[in-house]
């Protein structure tokens, strides 16, 4: 295959930066909305299947945190090795990272076909809301190679700079979700009233939807990579590779399934109306940072690409730029719900108990946001330059040894609205780190390519000489 100079070593940064995010962030922000259009249905059917939807998000949270951590390793390699012209690397990754995602798909297909009662039960006794919940997260489970096929394609378009057909998967699955929502949960045009499975199976369809179209778009228009599904065979060295920035950002992101757990069980002891608040929180939380995160998939291979080709300039100019916009999104973000909060939960059928204490923590927790976006951003630099250990410090500080702590704290004096606080004070110390750590990076990695290239220019000259 012939190799060819890539639009991330020679396009203006901003214009790359645009490019390259833009299309993520409007298909993530699609996705976002399908999280909230979701529990906005499935709270009509009642506030105990809204509960049952929040309990079930840890292990939906722990899929998605396999997948895009995965997904994440594979994208840096594979745009590494496309900077470095390393053809045969290249096309070794993308092969692989798709074994890796069948694989991580089988211990989901495990855990739906056992253990989902069980799971429920060590959070609640209330049978209604474990009923609910079994219904959902088996199906949601039991069909998930759908989602890590999903994920693992639109990672080799994003990796390749082709993300405008990323756009295209996840806001088609979404918007796909989105339809089939209240035609199979309350049984509309002919269709059998389905009720909480109506919702998992829409889900489960949108992914489909969503993976045949990624599997399309690589075949068709990814001439960057060569994929070759017949005969796959895994090498080691290169899983390796894709897991050494992977697994750190599986942990980082899994980390967030254990918090998510633990807050659970500490609100669900004020009341399931608090946990269900709790759930509520994360699917509006996911409308303001899909599109960081969105953001973040485009700056990652973007830096990756250029570190391979030690193009210090392009890389610093995309990491001040990409800063920039997400404080931007991040404090439209916090300027809405501190205005909106109320109107923002009537759209879940909230009850008064809800709004008591659903305005309060929509109001504190968003005081976090502007250092968060920093955090993101941030956390995304270091895996791009396969320093994917600093962002699992940064984000196990963050949640394991103040965010949950804090919150169990806040819950002993009683009130339920001080367990909000232990966000914005987790926020504020993952900042500290997050400076600490780019000050490392730059000191370690980015700064030493400009005394490279003065050695190369002098070595050049004498050459010349």
């Amino acid at each position: 295959m012939e190799t060819k100079e890539n639009k991330m070593g020679v396009m203006p940064i901003r214009q790359l930066i645009i490019s390259m995010s833009l299309p993520m962030m409007v298909s993530m922000l699609v996705q976002a909305l399908y999280n909230i259009v979701d529990s906005i249905f499935v709270a009509q059917i009642s506030e105990n299947a809204l509960t049952a939807v929040s309990l079930a998000f840890p292990i939906q949270n722990l899929m998605i945190a396999i997948a895009v951590g995965t997904g994440v390793g594979i994208n840096s390699l594979l745009s590494r090795s496309l900077g470095e012209k390393n053809q045969k690397k290249a096309n070794d990754t993308a092969n692989n990272g798709i074994i890796l995602s069948l694989f991580s798909y089988s211990f989901f297909l495990i855990f739906g076909l056992f253990f989902s009662r069980a799971y429920f039960k060590s959070q609640t006794q209330n049978i209604e809301i474990i009923n609910y919940g079994v219904t959902y997260l088996s199906i949601v489970a039991i069909g998930s190679i759908s989602i890590f096929l999903q994920i693992t394609f639109e990672r080799l378009l994003q990796a390749t700079g082709k993300t405008f057909y990323t756009m295209i998967t996840q806001g088609v699955g979404a918007i796909i979700n989105i339809i089939l929502d209240p035609i199979l949960i309350f049984g509309l045009l002919g269709m059998p009233k389905m009720g909480m499975a109506g919702a998992a199976v829409a889900t489960v369809l949108g992914q489909v939807v969503a993976a045949i179209l990624g599997i399309y778009f690589n075949y068709k228009v990814n001439d960057d990579i060569e994929i070759r599904l017949k005969g796959l065979r895994p090498k080691l060295d290169v899983i390796k590779e894709i897991y050494k920035v992977g697994i750190p950002s599986i942990i980082m992101l899994s980390i967030t399934s254990v918090t998510t757990y633990g807050i659970n069980n500490i609100l669900i002891k004020f009341s399931s109306t608090a946990t269900a608040v709790f759930g509520v929180y994360f699917k509006l939380q996911s409308f303001v940072f899909m599109p960081v995160f969105g953001l973040n998939n485009g700056m990652i291979p973007i830096i990756a690409y250029n570190y391979g080709a030690r193009n210090k300039d392009r890389i610093i100019e995309t990491i001040k730029l990409s800063l920039t916009y997400a404080l931007a999104i991040m404090t439209i973000g916090l300027i809405l719900i501190q205005i909106f909060p109320r109107q923002i939960f009537f759209l879940f059928n909230a009850s008064e108990n809800m709004l008591n204490i659903g305005v309060p923590a929509l109001r504190i927790i968003s005081l976090s946001y502007i250092f968060a976006s920093i955090n993101i951003v941030l956390s995304a630099v270091y895996q791009a330059f396969g320093n994917g250990v600093l962002s699992l410090i940064n984000a196990a500080t963050r949640q394991l040894i103040v965010l949950l702590p804090s919150a169990y704290g806040l819950s002993l004096l009683g009130d339920v609205n001080l367990i909000w606080w232990s966000y914005p004070i987790a926020e504020t110390v993952a900042l500290v780190l997050s400076i600490v750590f780019l000050k490392y990076v730059y000191d370690r990695m980015i700064n030493p390519m400009e005394e490279k290239e003065k050695n190369m220019t002098r070595i050049a000259r004498t050459d010349n000489i």
